[in-house]
């Protein structure tokens, strides 16, 4: 058996047929991608929550002693003092915030 000699410039024709015909082949394939229809998301919307804002009194092992309003924040210093003075652990004041319950 003889075997057929083929050229460069005959491998390389074949080569660019191929390659245009697997460049054809993923347009077509796109553009039936693009006709399904798009879904309605279906997830909830979130709930909006309302915050208000306390000062909170704590220990030192970060339990809370006493709440107060937001604009009472002189009573809440003052009695984180005197629970530091009368105890043995010191106390602090720190900001709290928290639900509104409606």
């Amino acid at each position: 058996m003889a075997a057929k000699i083929v050229s460069r410039k005959d491998k390389r024709a074949e080569a660019d047929a191929a390659e245009k015909k697997s460049k054809a082949a993923p347009k077509k394939a796109a553009a039936a991608k693009k006709e399904a229809p798009k879904r309605k998301s279906r997830a909830k919307s979130a709930k909006e929550v309302r915050l208000k804002a306390f000062w909170g009194v704590f220990n030192q092992s970060l339990k809370r002693v006493a709440l107060f309003e937001f604009n009472e924040k002189k009573e809440a210093d003052k009695k984180a003092k005197d629970l530091t003075a009368s105890g043995k652990s010191p106390h602090f004041v720190q900001p709290v915030k928290e639900v509104v319950q409606e």
